[in-house]
């Protein structure tokens, strides 16, 4: 169940929203599909074979592309569904299975960009008395908290499955009966699922720039470590206003604003839109890790110096 579904009031109006739905989604998850595929697959790749060399950084990013591998091998399906009909022939589990990997993979991505800003800022500014935070052990640990705890949260998606309606079997469409608890869920998730991290993410960033600026630091060594936690939350930022802020606000506007007398095209279209820039999130973290993670750009070279021999 999604708020960008549709609402079985929108068959008895003159609404055009299942018409854009129709165009739209699978085009753009099938290019989703193929970018971030591509791009994650590849960088797990790259991971595996720099683990012996890891460093915290790199296993959060590992996991982060993991998270979003994972999440781009349901877009096919999502992209038949709408091109369809929209008619999902995949079954109830497999509906249910879809919708929970969407919000997985979107407060996964949020957690895990929050914690490797945070981390490269502490590695960064408290080198030393953070050694114990930064280690191998310890990051995977946070992961597995972080696993853990967006799993289980995200735990009630599981619970809404397909629905049947006039022959035709429907898949994350919103489901008015539950429409106060969405709102109370809304509300948790924007506050702590972005909300809180955004902040933090703000934080750190204006801590980053305050560091470069007070502190006159040779261009190599610590420097480029400097550099590195700047560009990490800088593209962890540009994501957030990116990809998750419009979602989120949208998202929020759309369940205040509900109006059961009227389509609200504009603004479902505008949802409908901001869905797939959460969605395109997985694309963009490939460029995170070519940028600013550990021995990524070395790997990449050898890897491609080795094809050509």
């Amino acid at each position: 169940m999604e708020v960008t579904g549709t609402p079985s009031y929108y068959s008895d109006k003159n609404c055009t929203i299942e018409n854009f739905k129709r165009d739209f989604y699978p085009i753009i998850y099938l290019i989703i599909f193929v970018w971030g595929a591509l791009g994650n697959g590849f960088s797990i790749y790259v991971f595996l074979q720099t683990y012996k060399k890891s460093t915290s950084v790199n296993v959060f990013m590992l996991n982060l592309a993991i998270s979003d591998f994972l999440f781009i091998s349901t877009l096919p399906f999502r992209a038949h569904y709408n091109f369809s009909g929209p008619h999902w022939i995949f079954g109830d589990w497999a509906c249910r299975i879809m919708s929970y990997s969407l919000y997985v993979n979107m407060y996964t991505s949020i957690y895990f960009l929050t914690v490797l800003s945070v981390v490269r800022f502490l590695a960064t500014a408290h080198p030393f008395q953070m050694l114990h935070v930064t280690s191998i052990r310890s990051a995977w640990i946070l992961c597995g908290v972080i696993w853990v705890f967006i799993m289980a949260s995200s735990g009630p998606l599981l619970k809404h499955g397909q629905e049947k309606k006039n022959n035709t079997t429907l898949c994350f469409e919103l489901n008015l009966q539950k429409f106060k608890n969405l709102i109370i869920l809304n509300y948790i998730a924007l506050g702590v699922g972005f909300l809180l991290p955004f902040f933090i993410l703000t934080i750190c960033y204006l801590l980053i720039i305050r560091v470069l600026l007070k502190v006159e630091i040779p261009e190599s060594g610590p420097r480029d470590a400097q550099r590195k936690a700047l560009t990490t939350i800088v593209i962890a930022m540009i994501i957030f206003l990116l990809c998750f802020l419009p979602y989120h606000a949208l998202r929020t506007i759309h369940l205040v604003t509900w109006d059961a007398d009227s389509c609200m095209d504009e603004l479902h279209k505008a949802t409908v839109i901001s869905l797939t820039l959460a969605a395109a999130n997985s694309c963009f973290n490939p460029f995170l890790y070519y940028f600013a993670g550990e021995n990524f750009k070395a790997r990449l070279r050898a890897i491609f110096s080795k094809d050509h021999l």
